[in-house]
């Protein structure tokens, strides 16, 4: 399907976590569609509830960010909606600092909380 193209192009990874054949969360990296070349965007992060508080989605941001290293881009962009607390408090605790505007053109037209994170 187009998740797979999309993640299959040069510079781009999704990795998923997996208990007893189920799909329970994942996420990605991708180019930043419209920014810098050096930043990517942190996309379709998504956990069932009851990954919750188990370190799962350190982890995954962990694995993403190592991702985002290694393909060489220099900062990380993530877009989320108001009431995403537990979300944004991961952004938070992995080194995301919330910006006042969008960057790039991601066509996320109902997110409204933007953090970024320096890749050093």
């Amino acid at each position: 399907g187009w998740m797979s193209r999309a993640y299959a192009a040069p510079h781009s990874a999704y990795f998923v976590i997996e208990h007893d054949g189920a799909i329970e969360g994942g996420g990605g990296i991708a180019p930043l569609a419209g920014g810098a070349e050096d930043t990517c965007e942190l996309r379709k992060m998504y956990f069932l509830p009851a990954l919750r508080g188990m370190g799962a989605g350190r982890a995954l941001m962990a694995r993403c960010l190592d991702a985002a290293r290694t393909s060489g881009f220099r900062q990380c962009y993530i877009e989320t909606l108001t009431g995403m607390d537990a979300a944004q408090a991961l952004y938070l605790k992995s080194g995301f600092t919330r910006i006042a505007v969008p960057l790039g053109g991601t066509g996320h037209h109902g997110c409204d909380r933007f953090y970024l994170r320096a890749l050093d």
